[in-house]
């Protein structure tokens, strides 16, 4: 049997009967997949919902559908927060949030840090890349992607049961992979050219614990998702 189609539709509530689609996946539904009254497909609200629906009213731009089925999936586990540095090429920090999304991670902060390149991005764009992620993966909780904020910062606004920053500097730094497990977990990492040292001593002074990613030294967005699996996949 095939699968349905997949759709994310964040005004969706689950009180819902029926619901109007976004013209954006009207469209898709009808000119592009060519759908017709009677068919189904999933919607997700990104918020842990999953509703199996069937197309009452066809149109291009205002389809109506009726929901026949609404599942819910707890939100994860483990929350884990990816902090990292902006990246000059915006392709890779696209790649990045791509992976990230579909591996699971809970949320991802762009980092502005004193030897980033970037400081801006495309939030609309950049959150498209994270949308169309979850429904490549299939997943009914979408990252939060947060404006780029600069270190500091972060530290102060994003309190964590466990803070960790990698970086690559000499000093005592706690391997990932022996890092215990927690529920609540964020993790800094820096940009091309690594983090200063005032950046790295905020954040021990902040109670971080550095730690590393291994014996080679990684790209930012290749570090990111080294952090994510050995945060996300540990037993």
């Amino acid at each position: 049997m095939l699968a349905l189609p997949y759709f994310y539709e964040p005004t969706i509530l689950k009180g819902n009967t029926h619901f109007e689609l976004s013209e954006a996946t009207s469209k898709h539904c009808i000119q592009v997949l060519r759908m017709r009254a009677g068919e189904s497909l999933h919607l997700t609200d990104g918020v842990g919902n999953l509703y199996t629906a069937s197309i009452v009213e066809p149109d291009k731009k205002k389809t109506v559908v009726k929901i026949d089925l609404v599942v819910h999936t707890p939100a994860p586990t483990k929350n884990v927060c990816i902090a990292i540095g902006l990246l000059k090429n915006t392709g890779r920090f696209e790649w990045f949030l791509e992976k990230a999304t579909e591996m699971g991670v809970t949320k991802i902060v762009p980092l502005i840090c004193e030897r980033s390149e970037r400081s801006k991005l495309k939030q609309e764009r950049m959150q498209g890349v994270v949308v169309a992620a979850l429904i490549q993966s299939k997943q009914t909780w979408l990252p939060v992607l947060s404006e780029p904020i600069r270190v500091a910062q972060f530290i102060d606004q994003h309190p964590a049961s466990q803070g960790l920053i990698a970086h690559c500097e000499e000093g005592h730094k706690t391997a990932l992979k022996d890092i215990s497990n927690s529920s609540d977990t964020s993790i800094l990492i820096g940009p091309e050219g690594d983090f200063t040292e005032s950046e790295i001593t905020l954040a021990i002074d902040a109670k971080y614990t550095p730690v590393s990613l291994g014996e080679t030294r990684l790209r930012t967005e290749t570090a990111g998702m080294v952090a994510a699996a050995l945060l996300l996949y540990k037993n």
